[in-house]
């Protein structure tokens, strides 16, 4: 985002009080995520993915301008045979619960559309601008089918409740409702 105006916006680089509850807000996404990352086992990732690789935190400062955190749980990002569950978190956008499953891993499909998932249509797995700002996603078995034998990624905005406690709920639930799956995926 370019402005052509000269004057530099000093009062809003000076206002440090907006600083410090942005900083304030990224240390509770952070600590919520932990919290979710906790409650789930090692054991229920190896359960679901035999070859998963456990959970990792990361943040990043600039998608399409925005900062993000995500948490990935199996962290397996091989398009061929690999598997991940991811939270994204993304500053003004809302947060968003994806599944990725490389192309030749089993789908169930119709338990994602039942729960609320949508199939992105991108060329890349992680393409979340398009998925969200552009809705390149699908719930048309007829999409969905000619998607088979491609890696997929399916996409779900979740819930924001203001507490920390009811978010935390919100996303465990979330994700045990993708590891209870995992009988469709053997």
């Amino acid at each position: 985002m370019s402005d052509s105006s000269t004057q530099l916006d000093l009062k809003l680089w000076l206002d440090l009080s907006l600083i410090d509850r942005q900083n304030q807000l990224k240390r509770q996404f952070i600590e919520v995520f932990e919290e979710v990352g906790n409650s789930i086992s090692d054991l229920e990732l190896k359960n679901f993915f035999p070859e998963s690789k456990g959970k990792k935190i990361s943040k990043g400062n600039d998608l399409l301008g925005s900062p993000y955190f995500v948490l990935d749980l199996v962290r397996n990002f091989n398009l061929g045979t690999g598997m991940n569950i991811r939270l994204l978190n993304w500053f003004g956008y809302g947060i968003y619960m994806t599944i990725f499953l490389g192309n030749s891993i089993p789908t169930f499909n119709n338990d994602l559309l039942q729960l609320g998932y949508e199939l992105g249509l991108t060329q890349k797995p992680w393409d979340y601008p398009e998925m969200i700002l552009e809705k390149k996603t699908t719930t048309s078995p007829q999409e969905i089918e000619n998607r088979n034998g491609l890696f997929q990624t399916w996409i779900k905005k979740l819930p924001s409740p203001p507490y920390k406690e009811q978010l935390e709920s919100e996303l465990i639930s979330e994700i045990k409702k993708i590891l209870l799956l995992r009988s469709k995926i053997e």
